[in-house]
């Protein structure tokens, strides 16, 4: 088949899953109103593989019959090839600023981590490491879209899934039947689950040993009996125009609990089926495809918010204050950083890919220094905005004749109209204060989990020991470093 479409897209959503949004089932997700905006971003997305300008850097030819497919399926073998993978994702995340934090491009990258890795998920069964070369396979040369869900439901995170006061509330294996596995429970947070064709169900906190039934890896559509996704309240409500909501009425990609009710996993799609070991470690092992495609959105979008902190600073006048001067060029700097962590990154993967190690300048950049340098431009931006971001003029006052000239006259910008400095303060609102931009920050903090425990991880590195080691050598009065390979 190869690359679809968007109208090809928006069919494959027509299946009769069971979405619920504000209380009432959606029967057909394509003509909800407030999922129409993410539904054209994503479609637009599938119809740029066709655009002759950029299929060469979007695709490459399916090794099963030549057809083109998406090219963030590409299992990397040189660093050409890992290039042109930063090139793709690159100008995907450029299309939507880096806003869309699980667009296609995700998932196809961890379809693909997984499957370089397929041995590891076959050590307790085979055949569970050739389910996942061949769903790989299937991803790649049907084009699916494709949504995960991590985590356990919210209830004590002090306990694990087992101790909780109901044990039965996160997903779970009940029973073997002759099709497959019985899974009952929950799990969050299905990003773009509307929007999906498959739903991924993956590792992601540690399992321990009693905790094997909770120890899960598969993927199925999202029309199975039994499955059911209850949606958060949309953030891009009827009535509000692109001018009004430029954001929420596009990138509101939805995040919803996913309900397992008694579902069957035919076996074909069964990864992980209490394999601990495999859980805890597998991904670990892989080249790394997703942390590189996640490095690349988040750095895409600290360049699109440090470009929205400098256009609203010039739009009041501020820039002239050397402290706000400084204050930019700081974000800006940091920036600068974020892209020269996106080249070691994938230095990473091209090294890891050849011959494993470490990523641990793909995790740092994604885990600690994207998020921590995201809230720090939120807080530029929130701060040279001012009461701009705050008085903010509908579309529909400037097209009334009684008003509009006040409007054009007060609100006027140092280098802007009236209406185009709204526009961009109406920007600068829907990614700060309006639910879409809460719900980012919210997002982008607690993206690989919470921020301690990712923190935390890093004292735990072997790189402690390599660092210590420098110390040791001044106390002993030895000179000579060890030869070392570069981290």
């Amino acid at each position: 088949m190869g690359i679809r479409t968007g109208d090809e897209y928006r069919e494959s959503l027509r299946d009769g899953r069971t979405i619920y949004v504000n209380g009432e089932r959606i029967k057909d997700v394509t003509t909800h109103p407030p999922f129409q905006g993410v539904i054209d971003t994503i479609a637009w997305l599938y119809d740029l593989q066709h655009d002759p300008a950029h299929q060469a850097l979007l695709t490459y030819p399916s090794p099963a019959d030549g057809k083109p497919v998406n090219l963030s399926f590409l299992m990397t073998e040189t660093a050409e090839d890992v290039e042109r993978r930063v090139k793709c994702e690159e100008f995907r995340a450029e299309a939507t600023f880096g806003l869309m934090g699980r667009m296609p491009d995700f998932m196809n990258a961890l379809v693909a981590d997984a499957a370089v890795v397929k041995d590891s998920f076959g050590k307790q069964n085979p055949q569970f490491g050739e389910n996942i070369l061949r769903y790989y396979e299937l991803c790649r040369d049907q084009d699916l879209c494709l949504t995960h869900t991590l985590v356990d439901p919210q209830m004590d995170r002090s306990k694990g899934p087992a101790e909780q006061t109901d044990p039965e509330a996160a997903l779970h294996f009940v029973r073997e039947t002759d099709r497959g596995i019985l899974v009952r429970g929950a799990r969050m947070l299905s990003t773009l689950a509307p929007f999906s064709n498959d739903i991924w169900v993956g590792p992601f906190y540690p399992r321990k040993p009693g905790e094997e039934l909770y120890t899960l890896c598969f993927s199925i559509p999202m029309d199975t009996p039994g499955l059911k996704f209850i949606c958060r309240e949309p953030y891009n409500n009827a009535g509000r125009s692109r001018f009004d909501r430029p954001l929420s009425s596009r990138f509101d990609e939805e995040d919803a609990l996913a309900v397992f009710d008694d579902v069957v996993v035919p076996w074909e799609r069964v990864f992980i089926n209490g394999d601990i070991e495999a859980s805890n470690y597998i991904l670990g092992k892989s080249p790394g495809y997703a942390l590189l495609q996640a490095t690349i959105r988040g750095t895409v979008k600290l360049r699109f918010m440090a470009g929205l902190a400098c256009y609203a600073a010039e739009a009041v006048g501020r820039t002239a204050a050397l402290h706000v001067q400084a204050q930019l060029g700081d974000l800006i700097a940091q920036v600068e950083v974020a892209n020269g962590l996106l080249h070691a990154a994938a230095r990473d993967v091209v090294r890891n890919r050849r011959e494993g190690g470490s990523l641990r300048a793909l995790a740092a950049a994604l885990w600690v220094f994207i998020p921590q340098t995201q809230m720090k431009a939120a807080e530029v931006i929130r701060q040279v905005s001012g009461s701009g971001m705050i008085m903010t003029p509908t579309e529909q006052d400037f097209r009334n004749p009684e008003i509009a000239p006040y409007l054009e006259h007060y609100l006027q910008g140092r280098n802007l109209p009236a209406q185009q400095r709204t526009q961009l303060f109406k920007l600068v609102w829907d990614m700060l204060g309006e639910q879409f931009g809460s719900r980012q920050l919210q997002y982008e903090w607690f993206y690989a989990g919470d921020p301690m425990f990712t923190r935390s991880r890093f004292y735990r590195s072997p790189a402690v020991e390599q660092y210590k080691a420098m110390v040791d050598r001044v106390l002993t009065g030895e000179n000579t470093p060890p030869a070392r390979r570069s981290s």
